[in-house]
């Protein structure tokens, strides 16, 4: 996360908000050889609490999980290269204006018999963004292949302990520049989601 303490003035439900509408991030733990990473989507519970989440069972992180272990999910966001031209002000540099968002906590395997209840839930929260789709849900599937694919895979819950996160909007510059760095920003679509960023950096602060 950026250090500097004028790109976290997101709210605690800011943060939480946001993780929980992207629903997809970086898990990672410390393994014995270093750090171990997976790309996960996932649930937050209503209360802000816990997030749930499933592993390939042959996932290294799920095989390392024979004890709770220390976690972060990290949650990324739009995000774009900023070109010190775009301020119209002198003595600028290059920079990345981006949001993320950190959920830390202690991570642990659950039983099987979780899972179901688990993916039932993953599965609606997801389906119910197409609608007026009708809703998938897991009993289309005949009972042999679900149950054969429900073996592969392992049921985890992190209880949050902390959230953090980075906001890096341009806060740090005049109101102009930051508005001219917008526009620019969504005229080049250098990045992710560079339309998102912009109107982000053009009611940061405003």
């Amino acid at each position: 996360m950026h250090p500097n303490p004028i790109f976290h003035d997101a709210s605690l439900e800011q943060n939480l908000g946001f993780a929980r509408e992207r629903g997809f991030g970086t898990l990672a733990i410390n393994g014995e050889d270093g750090p171990l990473l997976a790309h996960i989507p996932f649930l937050i519970s209503d209360d802000g609490k816990t997030v749930e989440l499933h592993l390939v069972r042959s996932n290294p992180i799920a095989r390392a999980l024979s004890n709770p272990a220390q976690a972060v999910v990290s949650v990324a966001g739009p995000d774009s290269y900023i070109s010190p031209d775009w301020y119209e002000i002198d003595e600028q540099v290059p920079t990345w204006n981006y949001i993320s968002v950190h959920l830390r906590g202690t991570l642990e395997k659950l039983e099987a018999t979780e899972l179901r209840a688990h993916l039932d839930r993953l599965s609606a929260a997801n389906e119910a963004r197409l609608l007026p789709k009708t809703p998938w849900k897991a009993d289309k599937m005949s009972p042999e292949p679900l149950e054969k694919m429900m073996r592969m895979i392992v049921p985890c819950r992190m209880t949050i302990e902390n959230i953090d996160g980075t906001w890096k909007l341009g806060q740090n510059k005049p109101t102009d520049a930051r508005h001219a760095a917008a526009k620019m920003t969504k005229a080049h679509n250098l990045g992710h989601e560079t339309n998102t960023l912009a109107a982000l950096m053009l009611g940061s602060n405003d």
